[in-house]
C-alpha cells in the first residue's frame, strides 16, 4: 500500500488509539488513502512501519489530518518524528467561513454533501477482529479527507487566505511541539496557583516525579497521585511518613510502593535556595484605560472578522484586547493568520497610527 502512495501527492491520515488506562496512548489503527484508495493498518499486527516512516517524511507529499494534534503527538512517539508537511482540515476550516473546531462529519456534510455514520465513535480499537461496521468508519475518516483538502485550498487561495495557515502548520509538523519537559508539568496542576513560592518549588519536584514515574509505568498520572492531593502535599512539605500518610490521597498503596521516592521529591524541593523558587505568572487585570482602549480595538476586529467572513470570537476575546492593549507581547493577535488579518492593525492603532471613522454611515479604519 505505500509503495502505491509513494508518489502521491496528497494522502489522507488519521489514527484510532485509547488511552484511558495508560499514560501514552495505545495506538491500534492507522488510516490512509490518496482519495482514490483508502486502506488501514494494523500496528498491533505489523511490527516494521519503516515504509509509513518514509512516507510521512516526503517532503512532496502533504499529509492532511482533520483535528490532528493527537494523532501527531501519537505518530511521533512511534515514528520518532512528526509527518511533514501537514495540512489540517479544522484549523483550515475556520478561515473558510465554517465554525470553530468544526467536527469532521459535519465538514464532509457541508463541503461534499456525503453523511457520515459515526455510530462507532465510542468503541474498542483494540478489539480484534474488527467488524464491518468499525472498517467502514475507520475508512470514512480518509476516504473523503483529499477532497475536502483541494476544495478548502482553492476555497482559501482564491481568497488570499492560505499562506496565513503557513505557521500554524509548520508548529504541528515541528518536533518541539510535542516535547514534554516533566520539570514543567506543576504549571499545568489545578489549584498551583494556590501556593507560595516554596510551595511550588516542592510542588515542581514532585510533579516531576508524577510525570516520569507515570511513564515509567504507563499508567495515568492521576492513578498515582491527584492534582488535589499534589497540592496538598507541597503545601504542608511532609518530611516523614506519618505526616505524608495524614494527607487525603496517600493512601497505603501509595506510601508502600512510592513514599520513599516522593519524600525525596519534597526534600528536594524544600531545598531550593529562597531566590531559586519559581513563580507562577499571575495575569493582572488590566487598568481602566486597557478596557476601554479593547473596547475601540474591539470595533476593528469586528470589521476584520466582517469583511473575512470569520467569527469576531475566533479573531479575538475581548480578554485578548485586553491584554494586548496593556501590553502582553505574547499575544496570539501577534502571531499566525491573526497577525495578519487584524493583529498588524491593531498595533498600528495602539501606536496612534490608524483611526477609526465613521463615513457615509459606516465605520472605516483609516491611516493617520
Amino acid at each position: 500500500m505505500t509503495e502505491s502512495l509513494a508518489d502521491a501527492p496528497v494522502i489522507a491520515l488519521d489514527t484510532e488509539f485509547l488511552r484511558e488506562k495508560t499514560y501514552f496512548a495505545k495506538l491500534c489503527l492507522i488510516q490512509i488513502g490518496d482519495g482514490e484508495t483508502s486502506a488501514l493498518i494494523d500496528p498491533l499486527a505489523i511490527k516494521d512501519l519503516t515504509p509509513l516512516r518514509e512516507l510521512f517524511s516526503n517532503p512532496a507529499c502533504m499529509k492532511v489530518l482533520h483535528a490532528g494534534s493527537q494523532d501527531l503527538e501519537i505518530i511521533t512517539r512511534l515514528m520518532g518524528r512528526p509527518p511533514t508537511p501537514v495540512f489540517d482540515t479544522q484549523v483550515a476550516a475556520t478561515l473558510a467561513g465554517y465554525p470553530t473546531q468544526v467536527g469532521y462529519g459535519t465538514l464532509v456534510q457541508a463541503v461534499l454533501g456525503v453523511d457520515l455514520d459515526k455510530g462507532d465513535t465510542f468503541t474498542d480499537w483494540a478489539q480484534r477482529p474488527l467488524t464491518d461496521s468499525q472498517v467502514e468508519y475507520a475508512l470514512n475518516d480518509v476516504r473523503y479527507l483529499p477532497e475536502v483538502y483541494h476544495r478548502l485550498v482553492a476555497e482559501l487561495e482564491s481568497g488570499g487566505r492560505l499562506p496565513w495557515l503557513s505557521d500554524d502548520f509548520a508548529r504541528m509538523a515541528d518536533p518541539a511541539t510535542y516535547a514534554l519537559d516533566p520539570r514543567e508539568q506543576w504549571r499545568r496542576v489545578k489549584r498551583a496557583s494556590s501556593l507560595d513560592r516554596r510551595g511550588l518549588a516542592v510542588l515542581r519536584e514532585i510533579a516531576a516525579w508524577r510525570e516520569l514515574e507515570a511513564q515509567h509505568r504507563d499508567i495515568p498520572k492521576r492513578w498515582l497521585l491527584s492534582d488535589e492531593s499534589l497540592v496538598e502535599v507541597a503545601r504542608r512539605t511532609p518530611v516523614d511518613e506519618a505526616a505524608l500518610m495524614a494527607i487525603r490521597g496517600v493512601n497505603d498503596k501509595v506510601m508502600t510502593r512510592d513514599g520513599a521516592t516522593l519524600l525525596q521529591a519534597v526534600a528536594a524541593g524544600i531545598a531550593v535556595p529562597e531566590d531559586d523558587c519559581p513563580r507562577l505568572e499571575r495575569h493582572r487585570r488590566p487598568g481602566r484605560a486597557a478596557a476601554q482602549i479593547a473596547d475601540l480595538m474591539g470595533v476593528l476586529v469586528r470589521l476584520r472578522a466582517h469583511e473575512h467572513s470569520v467569527a469576531p470570537s475566533l479573531l479575538a476575546s475581548h480578554d485578548d484586547l485586553e491584554r494586548l492593549a496593556a501590553g502582553d507581547g505574547d499575544s496570539p493577535l501577534l502571531t499566525g493568520w491573526r497577525r495578519t488579518l487584524v493583529g498588524e492593525e491593531l498595533q498600528q492603532m495602539l501606536a496612534g497610527n490608524i483611526a477609526l471613522r465613521v463615513r457615509d454611515g459606516s465605520v472605516v479604519a483609516e491611516t493617520n
